[in-house]
């Protein structure tokens, strides 16, 4: 352990050598002290800036990989210096420039860890917490500007002080109407070089599977500018690994999932749809430019086609190939070969919202109110993180376990997509369901008139309601969450030490249940929230 210790600090020292080294002008100016944080796009150092007073100051380092886009990074710097510095959203005071390399210099706030706090704040600190984070997002949606990763570690908290900044815009996206112009030009760079790799169609373990297909109106491209398509973006795609061949993924231990699949998403925490590398499983890099298309003929002789009748293949595709997957758990090859669906996805697995699992094109702000509405979600259920998959339609299956399947595939279709589920799963009670995980039990729960009520036992818990409607890979986890409930201490709150968890309000529930709305066009705003019942008596 001391050994591990003792390298870390050695890497941590070189990698402040090397950005002495690469933005020299930060030598006469900071002096920083370690590495704070490090992401895919950027690493984050506490420095001390030797002001003309003679005292100094804390500042936070951010300092974006050379790889970075140029607009991307003057675009996330604009955010800054609009909209920030106020509402608790992040400002920026300098920024240093030298060949390729960008240092971006913001205040400092020393702030707690998300997840070692998580069961000891009271619920006013929750309730303040919300209300905190409603004000940024206020903030940054009035300039058009959509966050795409709210989450807890981008959202810094200072219990002590009672101070919060929304920070990290290295992802945000502008709205037809943002204020933010170089935004604008960004996106344009992005839907012009973006293309999506994920499978159309994902079977989950134990008969249940989800679909997910793009209105008819999408025009279909020929089979063969689809596959050379296909051919080029994997030619892109590097693995990454470690002695002996063996694949290398780097993630951060989690604690507590309510959803605890093992496979980690392969996507990083913070992907863009322009980047030219990924990590992904080899087993999982298919040449699909050696795919052959097989004939009409060879299709009927190894597949029933349902009811007899198979589908036309797009129009570009050879007249004799018809399509024997429509309404099945699977994707023939006449469906590889056509375009994929292009749609913005980047973001962090567990706070995507549905209309961006199933890659609706049109996205707005409500984004950013879904993973509002997952993190008051860990809040209230004491879990974090609540949801992890390893794949988007995963990550769809298990909204439906806690929001209903018929609700969800209800709500995609006002935003023009069909999915496919082949069980039915029922909507859970959000207040059950939360003090069910939480330990608290109270006897005080009053019912929700537009969600089903559940008694409060195991058949309150997403993957044990109705077990043969849980995916293969939830269900494996159901000892492991009765082991959270029953046997860690962390989950349980004594009756003396409540902290006001036994009095939550059935506004709290609402306004999650508004937040969670599975249609982004009648979800909830930021500025709908903070004037919401739940923070009533909390001054703007």
């Amino acid at each position: 352990m001391l050994c591990y210790k003792c390298n870390n600090d050695k890497g941590i020292k070189k990698d402040i050598e090397k950005l002495y080294e690469a933005v020299p002008q930060l030598v006469n100016v900071f002096k920083i002290k370690e590495k704070i944080g490090e992401g895919t796009f950027s690493s984050v150092y506490l420095a001390t800036a030797k002001l003309q007073a003679g005292c100094e100051e804390k500042m936070a380092l951010k300092h974006l990989i050379p790889t970075s886009h140029p607009l991307r990074i003057a675009a996330e710097l604009q955010c800054l210096t609009v909209a920030g510095g106020q509402d608790n959203v992040m400002g920026v005071k300098y920024c240093f420039r030298k060949n390729d390399h960008v240092v971006i210099v913001m205040p400092y706030l020393e702030h707690e860890s998300f997840l070692d706090i998580l069961n000891t704040l009271s619920f006013e600190e929750v309730r303040e917490y919300m209300f905190n984070l409603f004000k940024a997002l206020r903030r940054i949606h009035h300039f058009g500007i959509v966050h795409r990763d709210v989450k807890p570690s981008n959202f810094l908290y200072n219990r002590r002080l009672k101070e919060y900044a929304l920070v990290d815009f290295g992802l945000a996206q502008g709205t037809p109407d943002t204020k933010i112009e170089l935004l604008k030009t960004a996106q344009s760079e992005d839907q012009q070089g973006s293309c999506s790799q994920s499978n159309p169609n994902t079977a989950l373990g134990n008969g249940v599977s989800v679909g997910v297909t793009a209105p008819k109106q999408i025009v279909q491209q020929s089979a063969s500018k689809a596959s050379d398509k296909r051919s080029s973006s994997l030619s892109k795609i590097q693995i990454k690994q470690g002695r002996g061949g063996k694949e290398e993924y780097v993630h951060h231990s989690v604690q507590r999932s309510v959803f605890g699949e093992r496979n980690f998403n392969v996507y990083s925490s913070t992907y863009q749809e322009n980047s030219n590398t990924k990590l992904v499983k080899q087993s999982k890099v298919i040449d699909v430019s050696s795919r052959k298309l097989v004939t009409k003929k060879k299709i009927i002789s190894t597949r029933t086609v349902s009811n007899g009748v198979g589908r036309k293949a797009a129009s570009g595709c050879p007249s004799n190939l018809t399509c024997d997957c429509y309404a099945t758990d699977r994707v023939c090859s006449v469906c590889l070969s056509r375009c994929q669906q292009v749609a913005p996805r980047a973001g962090t697995p567990g706070f995507r919202a549905p209309e961006v699992l199933t890659k609706c094109p049109t996205q707005t702000t409500a984004i950013d109110m879904w993973s509002a509405g997952i993190v008051f979600l860990s809040l209230l259920s004491g879990r974090y993180p609540f949801y992890k998959a390893s794949d988007d339609l995963t990550a769809l299956a298990q909204i439906m376990t806690v929001r209903g399947s018929r609700e969800t595939i209800q709500a995609a279709k006002t935003f023009g997509k069909s999915i496919l589920c082949t069980q039915v799963v029922p909507a859970q009670n959000l207040r059950a369901l939360c003090e069910k995980l939480r330990g608290t039990n109270s006897s005080c729960s009053r019912s929700q008139p537009d969600v089903p009520i559940k008694s409060v036992n195991d058949s309150a818990l997403p993957v044990e309601i109705d077990k043969q409607c849980a995916p293969e890979t939830l269900g494996k986890e159901i000892q492991y969450l009765k082991g959270c409930q029953e046997g860690d201490g962390a989950s349980e709150i004594k009756a003396t030490d409540m902290k006001g968890w036994d009095q939550v309000p059935d506004e709290a529930y609402d306004l999650l249940d508004k937040l969670l709305d599975l249609n982004p066009a009648t979800r909830i705003t930021a500025k709908e929230a903070l004037l919401h019942p739940f923070f009533k008596g909390i001054s703007l």
